[in-house]
């Protein structure tokens, strides 16, 4: 009878350590145990009487410097890690490429701040300044281009050429998604599971799923494991609602360089899209005709379409962005 026991209990030992080790990662709100595919810096700024520091990466050139640089915004439920093939070929091209994770994203400050894309603009400048880099390409993937747009308009001068990879904010939200509260928001956000966040991703930005997808989500996971998860979920729901009230569309004919969109047609982002009905859903985010409709805004834009793409044209079809991408440049 001892022994049984001792049996059964060993056993059950061992499924609850199994149980356990298969368990989502936890990952800290700033991802330091996330490794970036090249050394990650700190800018440090103030802001709102906090003091800051803003993450980024600076790549140099491994094929013959050309003298030019690409800045990489970032998309909202991503970071700085997402790019890598990215920065790669652009590095073996000969151009430096300037990474950097948004305050509020990646391995950046995550404070309670009133979120501006002026003001993270105002931010990327002083990061070009301090790396004394007078001009350069800007890149922008999904709220990247929100922000890269915005560059982009404050900043002229110092823009080479504007960038968009499937950007949001192509149409105005406030005008069908109905309105949710920062507060309201929150309480979604504390909701993200593992599996919502795969059916997410599955769902909004893919057009097939791939094993290799899984790693984004094992990050965007990982941090709802994390102590600090509340803080997270809450900066989230801010910078929501700066996406929400905060539009480019009215200022794309305003833009006075140089630029290029890269759409995958496939695409059907849109933001607060729970809040909508299935019809409602079905009448937005429809990039196949946005594309075109943004690039008749912008003076002389050009505009490149990726079939069989959605949302990350940059990781569903490498090769062809890659190509699209330096014949662009």
């Amino acid at each position: 009878m001892f022994r049984r026991s001792v049996f059964t209990f060993f056993i059950c030992t061992i499924l609850c350590l199994s149980a356990s080790a298969q368990q989502q990662d936890t990952l800290s709100i700033t991802l330091e145990n996330v490794s970036y595919p090249y050394p990650v810096k700190f800018l440090p700024i103030q802001a709102e009487g906090q003091d800051l520091r803003m993450a980024y990466m600076d790549v140099q050139p491994t094929g013959k410097a050309n003298g030019r640089t690409v800045v990489l915004f970032h998309g909202k439920n991503f970071g700085g890690y997402y790019w890598t093939d990215v920065i790669k070929a652009l590095t073996g091209r000969g151009f430096r490429v300037v990474v950097p994770d948004q305050i509020g994203f990646g391995k950046s400050s995550k404070p309670f701040i009133h979120y501006s894309f002026h003001q993270m603009a105002a931010w990327n400048k002083l990061l070009l300044d301090g790396l004394g880099i007078p001009k350069a390409n800007i890149l922008g993937h999904s709220m990247g281009g929100m922000l890269a747009t915005r560059f982009a308009l404050m900043y002229p001068q110092q823009t080479e050429k504007l960038l968009l990879e499937n950007p949001i904010g192509l149409e105005d939200y406030r005008s069908f998604v109905p309105y949710i509260s920062t507060a309201d928001q929150y309480q979604n956000e504390l909701k993200a599971t593992a599996e919502s966040i795969r059916q997410y991703y599955k769902s909004s930005y893919f057009v097939a799923w791939k094993p290799e997808y899984d790693e984004l989500v094992r990050i965007a996971a990982g941090v709802t494991n994390s102590a600090d998860f509340p803080r997270y979920a809450k900066v989230a729901a801010m910078t929501f609602t700066m996406i929400y009230e905060q539009p480019v569309v009215y200022e794309f004919q305003h833009l006075s360089v140089p630029t290029i969109l890269f759409i995958g047609k496939e695409d059907h982002t849109i933001v607060g899209k729970g809040l909508l009905s299935q019809q409602q859903q079905s009448q937005y985010g429809q990039y196949k005709l946005l594309g075109k409709q943004t690039a008749a805004k912008i003076p002389n834009a050009k505009l490149i379409e990726f079939d069989g793409a959605g949302h990350i044209p940059h990781l569903e079809v490498p090769t062809e962005f890659i190509v699209a991408l330096l014949g662009g440049l």
